[in-house]
């Protein structure tokens, strides 16, 4: 007699996309689940005969993918979605943006912001963001009971903030947060220096000695327009990503944001270095920034992940939408059609950005022994019909609107389109208070 083997749940979809192998399509199988993590990925009709599950999620006529990983991320700015747009890069940031932080920012801004974007980013089936924000401790806590996972910047800039007035509090406090939530299986962390513009030598000097201490990355906005460059060889003497490299920056910690301007020779340091790149071309597009050299970058062998940016300059965190547009701009940039092809685009929305946090071990593929970050897109609806295809419906028909179910570390956070832990009125109520106290604070940039 065959002894049926007990799981948590069992998920079969009609398409099971794994990552790994990239370009891998396995029609009509499933994955079966115990205990947070992947226990096997086999034929339907194998797993039945196999597994005795507690729960069955069957969706004949989906695809099930892995979470996707934002890897750039400002998530509490979700409640300054579309406060100043058409705006260059400065302006936008002296004239609005820090002006408004100045006014609102603080813990209950921090949580009701990245409460907003969890929400967000589940109905898009984005399981995991790499944050770059204030008030580390707030986001921490806010994103564990949310069951989100997170990798959680730990900010250091040269002006004071209501986190932190001086250089030395951003590290002391850095230190405190990272000690408190050392080993948590949903939170990790990152330093987050904002940019080579607000960040001194000796600040990034010190930042390489405790990112290799503690052996975590560093996450940090680089060449993201042509006035950065321009102003780092009045002031500095050289470029930006030639100062980190001299500060011991430029090695395989470094998620480096944007990367809009760079040489032949700055994409061969980053390939021979093991910098990450988080490529985000719809901030890059909305902010006229420039356009991150993909295609050039990955055939150099350089890890480029796709991120959305922050909500007050993309205006929105679907990876869906923006892995789309990644793929259309390295073709239009590359002058070649076959630049980041599908199977390449839904690796750089998922593996690709778990690699670049030191979480590919875990996160990013559906393979057994990794943890159960799912999403199952359903392709059944007319404006998907026909389908050829199934990787390359998913970046360039698909939309976060068809996914309907999610689950990280195996727990259901979204149902048939429902949120599971988080009430979605009461979240709409929250923003539209945020809304009419952020639209009353004065700005220098504002039109009267």
């Amino acid at each position: 007699m065959n002894v049926l083997q007990p799981c948590d749940l069992l998920i079969e979809a009609g398409h099971v996309v794994p990552v790994v192998p990239k370009g891998a399509v396995l029609a009509d199988h499933a994955v079966a689940v115990k205990d947070g993590r992947i226990l096997a990925v086999l034929p339907r009709a194998e797993a039945r005969a196999r597994f005795l599950p507690a729960e069955i999620v069957s969706r004949p006529e989906a695809a099930l993918i892995p979470g996707l990983v934002n890897i750039h991320t400002h998530n509490p700015m979700t409640l300054l979605r579309g406060v100043a747009d058409d705006l260059p890069l400065m302006p936008w940031l002296q004239e609005h943006i820090w002006p408004i932080e100045g006014a609102v920012m603080g813990p209950d801004y921090i949580a009701d912001g990245i409460e907003l974007a969890v929400a967000e980013m589940l109905r898009g089936g984005t399981t995991t963001c790499n944050e770059n924000y204030f008030f580390p401790d707030v986001q921490a806590q806010t994103y564990k009971r949310l069951g989100f996972r997170a990798t959680v910047g730990l900010p250091v800039i040269e002006f004071p903030s209501p986190w932190a007035r001086t250089t030395a509090e951003y590290f002391d406090k850095a230190l405190e947060v990272f000690d408190a939530w050392r080993g948590d299986p949903l939170i990790r962390f990152a330093f987050a220096p904002h940019a080579p513009y607000t960040v001194s030598d000796a600040s990034f000097e010190r930042i390489n000695m405790l990112s290799a201490q503690l052996d975590i990355p560093i996450h940090c906005h680089v060449h993201e327009t042509a006035q950065e460059i321009t102003d780092s060889q009045a002031q500095h003497g050289q470029r930006p990503l030639a100062r980190l490299d001299r500060l011991g920056i430029v090695d395989a910690r470094l998620i480096a944001v944007h990367m809009t301007q760079l040489t032949e020779g700055e994409i061969k340091l980053c390939a021979e270095r093991g910098v990450h790149i988080a490529h985000c071309p719809q901030s890059n597009l909305k902010l006229a920034s420039g356009f991150c050299p993909v295609e050039a970058l990955r055939t150099a062998g350089v890890n480029v992940a796709i991120g959305t940016d922050g909500c007050a300059s993309n205006n929105d965190l679907d990876m869906f939408e923006e892995t789309r547009h990644a793929a259309l701009l390295a073709k239009a940039v590359a002058g070649d059609a076959r630049a980041l092809d599908a199977a390449s685009a839904l690796e750089a929305a998922t593996l690709a950005g778990a690699k670049a946090l030191g979480r590919d071990d875990e996160i990013g593929s559906i393979e057994p022994g990794k943890q159960a970050d799912l999403a199952l897109v359903d392709l059944s609806e007319l404006e998907l019909q026909p389908c050829y295809h199934v990787i390359s419906h998913l970046i360039y028909v698909a939309t976060r609107h068809q996914v309907s179910d999610v689950w990280i570390a195996g727990r259901p956070k979204l149902r048939d389109r429902r949120l599971i832990d988080i009430d979605a009125e009461a979240l709409k109520a929250k923003a539209k208070q945020w809304s009419r106290r952020i639209a009353d604070i004065p700005r220098p940039g504002a039109q009267p």
